[in-house]
């Protein structure tokens, strides 16, 4: 039998959860946390004059980075100085801040409209906002707010990930590859780069509006002899005679009978004995691993703010999927976790499988 205070307990957590990320958030943002790594010991009324802002107010938002142990305060002089923060290095802070303002611009405001997102299988916050029908990824093409927001996370993300996915897979000598919504052809020109062979074709296949950027950037890396552009779409037909089909950072933004489709439609497009290579981030297979945060973040951020549908899967059901649809699964690689950064949400995996038949 549960404990109901120890519920309540709980549910009190999710209460103070938006009003902690934002007081920390914006200390950053008026400038305070600057101000204490340039020298330490200021008084609250130092810090005002400082970043702009009353004395009360800044004794208001530092309360809380005190509890935390963020910041420090001496009871006698009261003088302000970077207790635990002071040893985070520049360039993780610097990440983490990015993934911050990510939340604060592209997520808070949008979760305002969850339960309608969920309803309507939408991203409503995306048309209430800003007037725009489509997803976090279209509209970061043309709604300048959405991409600054997102634009340098996925910078970050893409310089982290791009180069452990690749050492992640083998692509034999001479292979044609097909890589399903390879945007702006930089999955391409990498598969050219890291992967290459004589012999080898890479064709980046996405929406007709990218074809000319995909092209510009395949003649720029030196590698348009090699590399192609169509249109299409990932949940359409695929063009055929392939043997490595690509697909990441994208499978989890679908829903099953969506995600059946992808992978049968890979299936189709590689020659017997083809390869599949799935990026995508997974569940522990212990939902309950109190360690593992996915499940705090990505249903709000898929189906509130990127897509309205799809969310994550555990490897296993990645895996049943993939034998469903005629593959079968041979390699799974994950990053070390050494070389996860401890301020980390995404546990991303590499799934390797083989055409049957």
């Amino acid at each position: 039998m549960s404990n109901p205070d120890a519920v309540l307990v709980r549910m009190r957590e999710y209460m103070v959860g938006p009003t902690r990320f934002m007081i920390l958030h914006a200390c950053f943002e008026l400038g305070l946390v600057d101000a204490l790594r340039k020298e330490g010991g200021l008084t609250a009324a130092e810090l005002g004059a400082a970043v702009g802002a009353r004395p009360d107010a800044v004794e208001q938002m530092l309360t809380l980075l005190v509890k935390e142990g963020f910041v420090a305060l001496d009871e006698s002089t009261g003088g302000y100085t970077l207790d635990a923060l002071a040893d985070v290095a520049e360039p993780d802070l610097q990440r983490v801040l990015t993934f911050m303002g990510m939340i604060k611009t592209g997520m808070l405001r949008q979760l305002y409209h969850l339960t309608d997102s969920v309803r309507t299988g939408t991203a409503v916050g995306l048309k209430e906002l800003y007037g725009f029908e489509g997803t976090l990824f279209e509209a970061a093409a043309v709604v300048p707010e959405v991409r600054a927001a997102w634009g340098p996370l996925a910078q970050n993300e893409t310089a982290s990930v791009y180069p452990w996915f690749f050492r992640s897979f083998d692509v034999p000598d001479g292979a044609r590859v097909l890589d399903v919504r390879g945007g702006n052809g930089l999955g391409a020109i990498m598969t050219c780069q890291l992967k290459g062979s004589p012999g080898l074709r890479v064709t980046a296949l996405d929406r007709p509006e990218l074809e000319a950027e995909c092209l510009r950037n395949f003649e720029a890396q030196g590698v348009a002899d090699q590399c192609s552009f169509v249109s299409g779409d990932a949940l359409d037909p695929l063009p055929g005679g392939f043997d490595v089909v690509l697909l990441k950072h994208f499978v989890d933004m679908h829903d099953k009978d969506e995600v059946l489709t992808l992978f049968r439609n890979a299936h189709e497009a590689l020659e017997p004995g083809g390869r599949i290579v799935v990026l995508a981030p997974v569940y522990p297979e212990d939902v309950k691993d109190p360690d593992d945060l996915q499940a705090d973040f990505f249903p709000a951020y898929i189906l509130g703010c990127v897509v309205g549908r799809g969310g994550l899967q555990k490897l296993s059901t990645y895996r049943d999927w993939l034998q469903e649809c005629g593959f079968e699964v041979t390699d799974v690689a994950a990053k070390d976790p050494a070389d996860i950064p401890a301020d980390a949400i995404i546990n991303r995996v590499v799934i390797c499988a083989t055409k049957r038949g």
